[in-house]
């Protein structure tokens, strides 16, 4: 009996006891290899010294205090890690509690930005259909995951939907990559005009697209032409970063890979490694300039908001990936990954795509390689490869609506930084067993 509302009501799920590295060890003593990372968020793997050691002399020192009264020694430090990771002009942070309420404090700055300009008609967000920004309700309005948002509808501000960067679907067979990238870009453009530039606060995007899609990266030259379109019609451009920043694609931030510097940029789960829940917004100079020049005050705010033992636990996981070499790591180990699960999953006929940036993979699922045909919904295959894959021993982030919120299944995969080569072998191993007893279902 369990007086706790699970993600579902139905479900038994193992009570987790203790963890080293990328292990995880249930009540009976099942070891478990994380190979997702929980949600792409224990980057360090389990029962890191470092941060375990920073957060207790965090606790000793002083645990918590509102910050309308005071600031703490670890959030200015880490604030000033962050924007020197960062290039110019993101020289500020907020910091908060998790990616949605990131997202939450990104989208309602932009709309203040807009007001201390004197340009309150820029009310309107653009986004992409299959992206994921959060489960509060004004994240979940400019997300388009579909099945997320459905319940809910009535109840969410009307946001413009684009189409996602999804190269493996969406190319078309005479297009070049750069072709099809400026294709899709130039949407927003079209969007823009059609709403109004006048009424265009902002486009909100991940560069890599996490567990909507699959890892789904964009293509070549898409996001330099957003930025483009964003600055010629006076549009903020804010990248989601909750899931693939922090080191996670092989650079600190996402999105210098694709060599654009956004106005806004979130960031959660790997900032504090799963050690303490930990959010922020990294922030262009022009909008902190409006808002202290301006009213000089953020009109937004949490209880938890910069937490000082978040804050240190955050602060020892960055150090750490920028002492250890941890980028180079993710960036050799994420190749090795590919290689790996291409060369033991492509023969395996209900395999489409092996996709991916570093460190964070997807897996996409087809019914039939050649014409893309995705499994039958009713296959339930994401349900199912989960739970195979935790009773042979792996941790794996399985999702269906994969296409279109409805049609598509894929299998994320983000394993902590620190995994090694033979544990490379062993997460491809699992998998692959995993998915091999999971297709005598629907072959």
């Amino acid at each position: 009996m369990t007086h706790i509302l699970h993600r579902h009501c139905h479900s038994q799920l193992p009570t987790v006891t203790g963890g080293e590295g990328i292990y995880l060890f249930d009540q009976t003593g099942k070891q478990y290899l994380d190979g997702c990372g929980g949600a792409a968020v224990s980057n360090l793997g389990h029962s890191h010294a470092a941060v375990k050691k920073a957060m207790i002399e965090q606790i000793e020192s002083i645990p918590f205090a509102h910050t309308g009264f005071f600031t703490s020694q670890p959030s200015e430090d880490l604030a000033t890690l962050l924007t020197d990771l960062a290039p110019d002009p993101l020289n500020h942070v907020y910091f908060v509690s998790g990616g949605s309420e990131a997202v939450e404090s990104a989208l309602k700055m932009a709309r203040q930005y807009f007001v201390e300009i004197g340009q309150p008609s820029k009310t309107q967000f653009i986004a992409r259909r299959q992206s994921y920004h959060g489960n509060t309700l004004g994240a979940l309005a400019v997300g388009g995951n579909e099945w997320r948002r459905e319940k809910f509808m009535p109840l969410l501000s009307k946001v413009k939907h684009i189409s996602p960067c999804y190269a493996y679907r969406d190319q078309q067979d005479n297009e070049s990559e750069l072709d099809y990238s400026l294709r899709v870009a130039n949407e927003l453009e079209t969007e823009i005009l059609a709403v109004g530039a006048e009424n265009v606060m902002a486009f909100v995007a991940e560069p890599v697209v996490g567990a909507t899609a699959g890892a789904l990266p964009a293509t070549q030259g898409y996001f330099k032409r957003i930025r483009e379109i964003c600055d010629k019609y006076d549009v903020l451009l804010i990248l989601d970063e909750v899931m693939c920043g922090i080191g996670r694609t092989g650079t600190f931030y996402a999105f210098e890979q694709d060599q654009i510097v956004p106005d806004l940029v979130t960031i959660a789960k790997g900032l504090g490694a799963g050690y303490q829940p930990i959010g922020g917004v990294v922030i262009s100079d022009k909008i902190y300039d409006a808002i202290a020049n301006g009213s000089g005050f953020f009109q937004h705010g949490h209880t938890f908001m910069a937490h000082p033992v978040a804050c240190a636990a955050a602060l020892a996981t960055v150090q750490t990936i920028i002492s250890e070499n941890l980028l180079d790591k993710v960036l050799e180990q994420g190749i090795k990954l590919r290689a790996k699960l291409r060369e033991a999953l492509s023969p395996l006929p209900y395999v489409g795509d092996v996709r991916g940036r570093g460190l964070f993979i997807g897996v996409e699922l087809v019914a039939d390689k050649q014409s893309k045909t995705p499994l039958p919904t009713s296959t339930e295959a994401n349900k199912v490869i989960k739970q195979l894959a935790m009773k042979h021993g792996l941790m794996c982030y399985p999702m269906a609506g994969t296409i279109n919120g409805r049609a598509g299944h894929h299998i994320l995969l983000a394993p902590p930084f620190i995994i090694n080569d033979k544990q490379l072998d062993e997460l491809v191993s699992k998998l692959k067993a995993a998915l091999i007893e999971a297709a005598q279902g629907w072959e």
